[in-house]
C-alpha cells in the first residue's frame, strides 16, 4: 500500500488515471488488466457474488457493484443515463473503492469512468480469446460512442483484430472513432448501415446506449460461425438483439442471476441454458466447438471485473506515484476517543486564532 499513515488513502483522480494509462500504454494496460480479470474468473468460487443493487428512474439507473474474495473488498458506484449525451454529459460515470477485509479500512479510492471503459473492453477481448473464430481479424462495431475505441484497441491487443467496420446512426460518431484510431494499425471502413457493417466480419460488437428494447441486429444479419460481443444491453428494458438470434446462439454469461435480469437473455425463458465464463476459463465447460457455431457473449459487466481493475490499479501505484493522498479516515491517538480528537482540533484552531 503506497501510503504509510493509516488515515491516508491513495486517491486516483481522472487526471492521474489518464497519466497512468498513458504511462503504461493503452494496449499494455488492457492486456495486463485482462490477465487480472482472467485470474479472478479462474478463482470465481472464492468470491461473494450478488447481482448489482440498482436504483432505476425514468432517466436512467444508479448502481452499486460489490464483491469480496475474503481478503479484499471492492465496490463500484456507477450510473447509466443515456439522455446525458444530449446535455453534454457522460452516459456513464463511476468511482470505486478497494478495502482490506481484515480491518475494513479502504486501501484505494479511484475514478472508474475511464477505468470501466478499459475493464469492459478488456473483458470483451478476453472472452473473445475463448469464443471468437480462430484467426478472426475483422470486427464490426455498431454503436460508435464512448466505448468503441477501447473495444477496438483491446481486441487488437488481445486477439489480433486489425480490420474494423464501423456503423452508427450518427455518422459523425463513426468519423470521430476512425479519427481517434488513426495510426494505430487498423484498416477501417465506415459503413452506411448495420447490414453493410456486418458483411465479412467474424466478430460483431454491439455497444449502443439507448435504454430501450432495440433491434440493432436482426436474425438475417447474422450468419453462421460468428462471435457476437453484445455489450449495450445491460439493464432491464434495454436490449440490442432480435430474440431469434439468441435462439440460434450458444450464450455465455458472467453471473446468470444478474444477466437474466439485465442482459439480452431477459428476452428468453428463465431456464434457457447458458454457460458461465468462469467454467470456460477453468476448462469445466466448452467454449467454441465448431466453425459454424454462433457464440454470444451477453455482456452486462460484473463486480469481479471491477474488483480486478481495482487490484490492477492498486498494484501500479507504488512504481508510478500517480495518486494523491486523501485524509479520509479519522485516526485519533486513542481509538475510542473520537470526540476527544474533535476537542483537540478545536483547541488547535483556537490557539491559532489567538496567535493571530
Amino acid at each position: 500500500m503506497p501510503a504509510a499513515k493509516l488515515n491516508i488513502v491513495p486517491f486516483v483522480s481522472v487526471d492521474s488515471m489518464m497519466k497512468l494509462v498513458l504511462a503504461i500504454g493503452v494496449e499494455r494496460f488492457l492486456t495486463e488488466l485482462a490477465t487480472y480479470i482472467e485470474e479472478d474468473f479462474r478463482r470465481w468460487e472464492l468470491f461473494d457474488k450478488t447481482a448489482r443493487v440498482a436504483s432505476h428512474s425514468h432517466d436512467g439507473v444508479i448502481e452499486l457493484m460489490p464483491t469480496s474474495d475474503g481478503h479484499l473488498y471492492g465496490f463500484k458506484y456507477v450510473n447509466g443515463h443515456p439522455k446525458n449525451t444530449r446535455e453534454g454529459l457522460q452516459t456513464v460515470t463511476a468511482f470505486g473503492v478497494l478495502a482490506d477485509v481484515g480491518s475494513g479500512y479502504p486501501m484505494l479510492l479511484t475514478e472508474m469512468t475511464i477505468l470501466t471503459a478499459l475493464r469492459t473492453a478488456a473483458t470483451s477481448a478476453l472472452v473473445a480469446k475463448y469464443l471468437a473464430p480462430k484467426g478472426a481479424r475483422t470486427m464490426t462495431i455498431i454503436g460508435n460512442g464512448a466505448q468503441s475505441e477501447f473495444q477496438a484497441i483491446a481486441f487488437k491487443a488481445i486477439t489480433g483484430i486489425d480490420r474494423l467496420r464501423l456503423y452508427d446512426i450518427d455518422p459523425s460518431a463513426s468519423r470521430r472513432c476512425a479519427k481517434n484510431l488513426a495510426g494505430m494499425g487498423f484498416d477501417i471502413t465506415i459503413c452506411a448501415s448495420g447490414q453493410e457493417a456486418v458483411e465479412g466480419a467474424q466478430v460483431i460488437t454491439t455497444v449502443t446506449a439507448d435504454k430501450q428494447y432495440a433491434t440493432i441486429l436482426t436474425d438475417n444479419m447474422v450468419g453462421s460461425g460468428v462471435h457476437i460481443n453484445a455489450v449495450g444491453g445491460d439493464c432491464p428494458g434495454k436490449t440490442e438483439l432480435h430474440r431469434d438470434i439468441l435462439l440460434r446462439s450458444d450464450i455465455f454469461v458472467e453471473f446468470p442471476p444478474q444477466t437474466r435480469i439485465e442482459g439480452e437473455i431477459q428476452q428468453l425463458d428463465g431456464d434457457h441454458p447458458v454457460t458461465e465464463l468462469w467454467q470456460v476459463m477453468t476448462g469445466k465447460a466448452a467454449g467454441r466447438t465448431s466453425d459454424k457455431q454462433i457464440t454470444l457473449f451477453d455482456s452486462v459487466g460484473f463486480a469481479t471485473e471491477d474488483f480486478s481493475a481495482l487490484r490492477y490499479v492498486r498494484d501500479q501505484l507504488q512504481a508510478t506515484g500517480l495518486y494523491e493522498e486523501l485524509d479520509l479516515l479519522a485516526d485519533p491517538d486513542e481509538p475510542r476517543d473520537l470526540f476527544g480528537m474533535l476537542l483537540r482540533a478545536d483547541k488547535k484552531q483556537g490557539g491559532a486564532k489567538g496567535a493571530a
